[in-house]
């Protein structure tokens, strides 16, 4: 199922590979279908479709769960769907002040974790951290599971070392060590993995293509209300990833100044996203009234005690997104913006309607601004984003195949282990 790295130009392993995945992604989507279904589904003949279901149950990723009795004639037609023991993916989330580690399979169900609440410590102890968590996941795993493994998913946001002051951090100099750190380079090393490194809000956007709003949406734009705010971007049901792999890095889009007391001094006309859209801001807001908060674990009881506060700082956030949103929708007329975060998902029902509010009275003339929707994991989204790394660039379909394009296909930057 890997694809090959072949030269320009699309010869038939390149098809065939593609098509795989385009009948794993639609059989995905359905949930459970039969040859025909796929066939119409994926836009391909009954008979190509029975040869890429044998070659998928031969690879175990897909299985038989029974027959269809209702409403048609003749033989009863058999039902197929994803098998969620055919392959498996370690995601690793970092954040400034969360480090998470799990283990997934490829019906997206995380079936073992680990969560460190506290400061980003330097790149060494983190990867410490890390490599025991992991080690902890694969001795619950039996052999035929470690033998599916396809790699680890790292998600994290690139610039660890940066808008520092804005975020009101003071781990300053373990932080800027990871900007001069190869992580994932070093994770690949001390694991003999291979790990698939991605922008944590590009790694949030492709488990709602694999796993969420994408079963239903090809085009949406992802935001994640974390620490800080990450951004990703999915057209045609691919992730868009730019140049320097930050495509939907909306954190450091200038915004209007806030409204709040609690908000930072501002060193020119503006702000910029991050300082008033996140869960840092709020932080920063129940602390600039008093209330200690000393990390993501005490934060829900704290939110419950200062309801108001909350509200405040929702409202402030709420009328920040407005600018963002109605620009990505004007430049790439995106249908869908999703949002998901690490808070309670009713605060973030509250911030989409509050946000809803504000674009109704932003809207230009002549438009209407997009749907926002929940997102589909809330606090598990980045290392379920992450676990899902691995699976996408393995089973996912993308336009790359057809062309031989390694970086098309690959998808996210790879770091191979030493042979």
């Amino acid at each position: 199922m890997t694809a090959g790295r072949a030269g320009q130009g699309t010869n038939s392993v390149q098809i065939r590979q593609y098509n795989q995945r385009l009948v794993l992604q639609r059989l995905r989507r359905l949930g459970r279908a039969s040859k025909a279904d796929l066939a119409r589904a994926a836009g391909l003949t009954n008979s190509a479709v029975g040869q890429i279901v044998a070659e998928l149950e031969a690879f175990g990723l897909v299985e038989t769960v029974g027959k269809r009795h209702e409403g048609q004639r003749g033989q009863p037609a058999t039902l197929l769907q994803i098998n969620p023991a055919g392959a498996f993916g370690i995601g690793v989330r970092i954040d400034r002040s969360r480090i998470e580690t799990v283990l997934a399979d490829l019906g997206g169900r995380i079936i073992a974790e680990h969560t460190h609440d506290l400061d980003l410590p330097p790149p060494d102890r983190a990867l410490e951290i890390v490599r025991q968590d992991i080690e902890s996941l694969l001795v619950l795993c039996p052999p035929e599971t470690r033998r599916r493994v396809m790699g680890i998913g790292l998600a994290r946001p690139f610039n660890l070392g940066s808008w520092l002051r804005l975020l009101d951090l003071s781990n300053v100099e373990s932080l800027k060590a990871w900007d001069q750190t190869d992580f994932a380079a070093a994770l690949a090393r001390e694991t003999s993995l291979t790990v698939f490194d991605e922008n944590d809000g590009t790694a949030g956007a492709i488990a709602e293509l694999f796993y969420g709003v994408g079963h239903r949406a090809d085009d949406f734009f992802y935001l994640f209300v974390g620490p800080c705010i990450g951004g990703g971007l999915a057209l045609d049901g691919e992730c868009r990833r730019g140049l320097t792999d930050n495509a939907g890095d909306v954190a450091v889009i200038p915004v209007g100044p806030s409204g709040l007391a609690s908000a930072p001094a501002l060193a020119g006309r503006t702000e910029i996203l991050l300082t008033r859209a996140s869960i840092n801001a709020l932080i920063r807001h129940l602390r600039h009234h008093g209330h200690g908060v000393s990390g993501l674990g005490d934060l829900p009881a704290t939110m419950a005690r200062h309801r108001g506060l909350v509200l405040e700082w929702i409202e402030d956030c709420a009328a920040a997104l407005v600018g963002p949103i109605l620009s990505m929708q004007a430049l790439l007329d995106v249908p869908l913006v999703v949002i998901d975060s690490d808070l309670d998902r009713s605060w973030i029902g509250l911030l989409i309607e509050r946000t809803n509010a504000h674009l109704a009275q932003a809207v230009a003339e002549a438009r209407r601004p997009p749907r926002l929707v929940v997102g589909s994991f809330g606090a598990y989204a980045g290392a379920l984003g992450a676990a899902s790394l691995p699976l996408f660039v393995h089973f996912g379909p993308r336009a790359g195949l057809l062309t031989g394009d390694v970086n098309a296909f690959r998808g996210v930057r790879d770091h191979v282990p030493p042979a």
